[in-house]
C-alpha cells in the first residue's frame, strides 16, 4: 500500500487532492490530508475511498514527524517558508518530497544527501514555476535537437479574472496569496535585452511594462519579475541575447498600482498607528505632503503628475476619496493596504478566474530565423475549482502519480526541466485541457 501525505488543504489544493484521491480508488494507495482545520480537510476529501483527514499543527515537530513517518511520499502545499522544514524531516525519515514552490537555498544544501539516500525531491512543479518551465523547455529542447540557436526568450504569466467576472475598474481580484500581490515587484528586477543588462529598481518596475495580447481575450501588460538571468543556467541558455520573465496584468493596472508604490503605501517595514475609525481618505492623506488649502485629490494630482482619469477612477473605486473606515488602523502600510484590498478584491462565489501565459521565442536556424509565440489560457469553473488551483495542483498531482507508477524513475533534487519529467506531465496536462497554442513566423537570414 502506497501512502501519500498532503500537508495543507488551502485554496490551491482542490484539483491536487481530487486527482490523487481518485488514484486511491483501486485500493493500492492511501491518501492522508493534514491541515490545521480538520473540518476543512474533511470537506476537501468528501469522504472519498482510501482517504482520511488529520488535524496537524505544523509547528509541532513531534506530531509532524510522526505523521510523515506514516507516508511514502509527502506533498507540501504549505507556505513556502515551511518547505525546507518539511523537506528536512523527509530527508531524515527517508521520504520523497514534492512541492510547487521555488527551490530554496536551504533545499539546495540538501542535494548531496538526497542523492545519497536515493530519494526523489521535486520542486517548482506548479504553474509559475512549473508549467512555465516545462512548456519552455519543450520548445528549447526541440530547437537544440535541430541544431538551432535560441536568440531571445520572453515569458509572461498572470493569474487574473476571466472576462465575464471583470466587474471592477482594476479588472482584478485576488486569486492567489494577497500578501504576495501587495509586495509584488519589491526587490530589483534583472533581465537582459539585446545583450544589454537591464536593472529595474522597485520604484520603476511598474513603469517598465510591455504590451501582450491574447486572441479573443484582449490586451494585457507585462512587468519584469525578479531575477530573470538566474534562468540562463536553469534553461541552459548561457549565450542568449534576450531573456526576460514577467508578470501579466490587464492593461492599465500597472499605472494605477504604481501610485501606491510611489506614495509608499506598499512599504512593509514601517509600522503605522492611525487613530481608531480612521478612513481610507485619511490613510491616503498620511502619504501626501501637507497643504493648507489643497484637497487630497489635488495633492495627489500634484504628487503624481501623469495621473489620468482611468487611474483616478481605479483609486476612487476602492474608496480612497470617501469616508469609508479602514478595516485595520495599525500595522505596516502594506498590511493596511492589503486589508483594504482583501475586502474589494475578494472572489465572489460566482466569479471565475483565468490563467494566461505566453512565451515569445526568436530562434535562428541554418537558413532562417523563426518567431514562436506559445500561449496558454485556462478558465476556472467556480471560486473553489479555480484556474489557479488547476494549473498549480494538477502538474504536481500528475508528477506524484507518475512517480508512484515508476513512470518517472529519477533520484535526487529536481525541478521539471528535463524530458523525463516534463514530457509525460505535459502530455497528461493536455488530457486535462491545459495546452498551449503555438504560432510560428519565418524570416530569411
Amino acid at each position: 500500500m502506497q501512502t501519500i501525505l498532503i500537508l495543507g488543504g488551502g485554496k490551491s489544493s482542490s484539483y491536487l487532492i481530487e486527482y490523487l484521491a481518485a488514484s486511491c480508488a483501486d485500493k493500492t494507495r492511501n491518501l492522508i490530508l493534514a491541515d490545521l482545520d480538520l473540518n476543512q480537510a474533511k470537506a476537501k476529501l468528501k469522504g472519498l475511498p482510501g482517504t482520511s483527514a488529520r488535524s496537524l499543527d505544523i509547528q509541532n515537530e513531534q506530531e509532524r514527524k510522526t505523521l510523515i513517518q506514516e507516508a511514502d511520499l509527502v506533498v507540501s502545499m504549505l507556505p513556502a517558508f515551511m518547505h525546507p522544514i518539511v523537506a528536512k524531516d523527509c530527508l531524515e525519515l527517508g521520504k520523497h518530497f514534492f512541492s510547487a514552490s521555488y527551490e530554496s537555498a536551504e533545499m539546495k544544501k540538501m542535494k548531496a544527501e538526497i542523492e545519497s539516500k536515493g530519494l526523489f525531491f521535486l520542486n517548482e512543479c506548479g504553474l509559475d514555476p512549473g508549467i512555465d518551465h516545462m512548456s519552455a523547455m519543450k520548445i528549447i529542447d526541440e530547437a537544440r535537437s535541430k541544431g538551432e540557436e535560441i536568440l531571445s526568450f520572453k515569458s509572461y504569466c498572470g493569474g487574473l479574472l476571466a472576462p465575464m467576472s471583470e466587474d471592477n475598474p482594476w479588472k482584478y481580484k485576488f486569486t492567489w496569496n494577497p500578501r504576495n500581490v501587495v509586495l509584488a515587484g519589491q526587490g530589483t528586477a534583472v533581465y537582459q535585452e539585446k545583450g544589454d543588462l537591464k536593472i529595474v529598481p522597485y520604484h520603476q518596475v511598474f513603469k517598465r511594462i510591455e504590451p501582450v495580447s491574447f486572441d479573443g481575450i484582449g490586451d494585457f501588460e507585462g512587468y519584469p519579475n525578479r531575477d530573470s538571468l538566474s534562468y540562463k543556467k536553469v534553461y541552459g541558455l548561457d549565450s542568449i541575447s534576450t531573456l526576460l520573465r514577467g508578470t501579466l496584468r490587464r492593461a492599465g493596472f500597472s499605472k494605477a498600482w504604481d501610485v501606491f508604490v510611489q506614495l509608499g503605501m506598499t512599504d512593509d517595514t514601517i509600522n503605522m498607528e492611525l487613530p481608531e475609525n480612521s478612513s481610507l481618505r485619511q490613510f491616503l492623506n498620511s502619504f501626501l505632503p501637507y497643504h493648507e488649502s489643497l484637497s487630497i485629490e489635488e495633492k495627489l494630482a500634484d504628487f503624481i503628475p501623469d495621473l489620468d482619469f482611468p487611474t483616478f477612477e481605479k483609486i476612487q473605486w476602492l474608496g480612497f476619496f470617501g469616508t469609508r473606515k479602514l478595516p485595520k488602523s495599525s500595522g505596516t502600510a502594506a498590511s493596511i493596504l492589503q486589508s483594504i484590498l482583501e475586502e474589494d478584491w475578494a472572489l465572489d462565489s460566482n466569479d471565475k478566474d483565468m490563467i494566461v501565459m505566453k512565451h515569445f521565442f526568436e530562434i535562428k536556424g541554418v537558413n532562417h530565423t523563426k518567431s514562436i509565440s506559445s500561449s496558454l489560457v485556462c478558465f476556472g469553473e467556480d471560486s473553489l475549482h479555480t484556474a489557479m488551483a488547476k494549473t498549480v495542483g494538477l502538474p504536481l498531482a500528475i508528477a506524484v502519480d507518475l512517480f508512484l507508477k515508476k513512470e518517472i524513475e529519477l533520484k535526487g533534487l529536481h525541478i521539471p526541466v528535463i524530458p523525463e519529467i516534463y514530457v509525460p506531465i505535459l502530455t497528461k496536462l493536455e488530457e486535462q485541457g491545459i495546452h498551449f497554442k503555438e504560432t510560428e513566423k519565418l524570416s530569411a537570414n
